[in-house]
């Protein structure tokens, strides 16, 4: 600062510079500008499909009892799932350690197993006094639902976690760029999967797409079993299926970006 210089001089070229650099940031990150339309149009689908929903069904309220609290408690599985292996991956990113790691002799199949095994403490941690509040507070007991439970957490966090690897991948090419994929991608899913309403509410190009998620048979399986009291195996087996084949895509995919990342020099860069 010059001896002339007071500090309160206003610069209409610094704040162009200024705004200019932050527009190359944001037009050379797609990542970033995914993210501006995404949650304007998740939100939107996912309310207007509800508000559809419970504007045809008059009735749905008085015997859907636990149906709301049992979505919120089954998409929390699949969301932090996907999370708490994000947020361990992205610890080794924040603490750019990640290199290290990569020149250690940790394999990345070791790597991966250890990113699931934490997602699942995280998980634990999470929603285990999640549901004993849902039991004190509304009466819903999750753990009641015992088998069907069990078939449901499995897909969930066959699913989060293969969210987790690709993403994981995408982090590994891309950079801290791709980082507000880790807290977001989830919430394609949300609208899509039906976690509060039906598939039938969906137009109908729209549920073939559902019907191609895993999550989605899981929350029609959850809908089929709390109405009218059936365990759909039929729908568990189903995503099940779907799952081995996402994940098997969602493996691949890491493996490639690895590769790619190596190649391009992006492991030990772990800024934008």
């Amino acid at each position: 600062m010059t001896a002339t210089d007071t500090g309160l001089e206003f610069s209409l070229s610094r704040i162009a510079a200024m705004v200019r650099r932050y527009w190359y940031l944001l037009s050379s990150s797609w990542p970033r500008l995914l993210d501006l339309i995404y949650w304007p149009t998740v939100q939107m689908l996912m309310w207007g499909f509800l508000q559809m929903y419970v504007a045809q069904n008059a009735g749905f309220f008085a015997r859907a009892g636990g149906v709301f609290i049992g979505s919120v408690l089954l998409w929390d599985i699949l969301f932090r799932g996907q999370l708490g292996f994000s947020i361990s991956f992205l610890e080794e990113m924040w603490s750019r350690n990640l290199a290290n790691i990569m020149m250690s002799p940790l394999r990345p199949v070791e790597f991966i197993a250890s990113l699931m095994i934490m997602s699942v403490v995280r998980l634990a941690i999470g929603m285990v006094p999640v549901t004993l509040l849902a039991m004190t507070f509304f009466g819903f007991n999750l753990w009641s639902l015992g088998f069907a439970l069990a078939a449901f957490f499995a897909n969930l966090i066959l699913t989060s976690w293969s969210i987790g690897i690709f993403v994981a991948g995408l982090l590994l090419r891309n950079g801290m760029g791709a980082e507000s994929l880790a807290w977001t991608i989830m919430f394609l899913f949300l609208p899509l999967t039906c976690v509060y309403y039906p598939v039938a509410v969906l137009p109908g190009f729209l549920q073939y797409v559902a019907w191609a998620l895993p999550p989605t048979y899981v929350f029609e399986g959850m809908r089929a079993l709390l109405i009218d009291h059936v365990f759909r195996s039929d729908l568990m087996l189903e995503a099940l299926a779907f799952n081995a084949v996402l994940f098997g895509a969602a493996s691949f995919g890491f493996v490639r970006l690895l590769h790619s990342a190596r190649n391009q020099g992006t492991l030990l860069q772990t800024g934008e």
